[in-house]
């Protein structure tokens, strides 16, 4: 039975850009597995699968039903070992745990000041209503308020990327010479916004940029095709 991948869409079904659901499709491409993605839109959610689901992506093996993308990768390295790594190890595993929750927490949380309300533009009517509630909710004020691209903002953004330039100066991926699921932790954030924005992010020479690039063409250049 195909894996299916319950995966964040736009008001345009194509359209997938939730951070945490393409690192999930970067893993399941990293294993060579055969999967199908569903697109599902932010209201649509609480229908899907066993019907106990609040976020995406959620993944479905059989009679097995995972959430979370770490956990996701997890279950993945766990079920499927005859297939690539997407750890390398345990030091792989336990360093992907800390990209990820860095991601989650740290780098996304500066992206989202730069692209929410481009994101809102892209919904479907009805998400567009509950998006704009639920987020101004969270962050006590409106969206737009939320937004900050002064260049000062910009360039604080790009100075806190220093950790990432420092080791991607010398190795293709945070993995080494190929990437491991702690790039696709990091991607997924630089790919969401590439899905819902053109702002530039990055300078075109940035060594971050320029390891994004790569993994863009990673898997037949999965996330480059991606419409966006």
């Amino acid at each position: 039975m195909t894996i299916q991948l319950y995966d964040l869409c736009a008001a345009d079904r194509e359209r997938r850009f939730s951070p945490a659901c393409w690192r999930t499709r970067m893993a399941l491409e990293h294993k060579g597995l055969a999967y199908e993605t569903v697109p599902v839109l932010f209201t649509e959610i609480a229908s899907i699968a066993d019907r106990q689901q609040r976020t995406l992506p959620v993944l479905v093996d059989g009679d097995e039903i995972k959430r979370d993308s770490f956990e996701i990768a997890l279950y993945l390295e766990k079920n499927y070992g005859d297939k690539p790594s997407l750890f390398g190890g345990e030091g792989g595993m336990a360093l992907s745990r800390f990209l990820h929750g860095w991601a989650g927490a740290t780098l996304d949380a500066q992206i989202v000041r730069l692209v929410l309300c481009d994101i809102h533009a892209i919904l479907d009517e009805a998400d567009q209503s509950y998006f704009r509630d639920s987020r101004e909710k969270r962050f006590g004020t409106s969206l737009e308020a939320v937004v900050n691209r002064s260049d000062e903002a910009v360039q604080a953004f790009r100075n806190s990327l220093l950790p990432l330039r420092l080791s991607l100066k010398g190795q293709n991926f945070l993995g080494g010479d190929a990437p491991l699921y702690g790039d696709y932790c990091v991607f997924g954030s630089f790919q969401w916004a590439r899905m819902v924005s053109d702002f530039a992010l990055l300078q075109e020479d940035d060594p971050v940029q320029l390891w994004f690039e790569r993994c863009l063409d990673l898997f037949d250049g999965l996330g480059r095709k991606a419409k966006g």
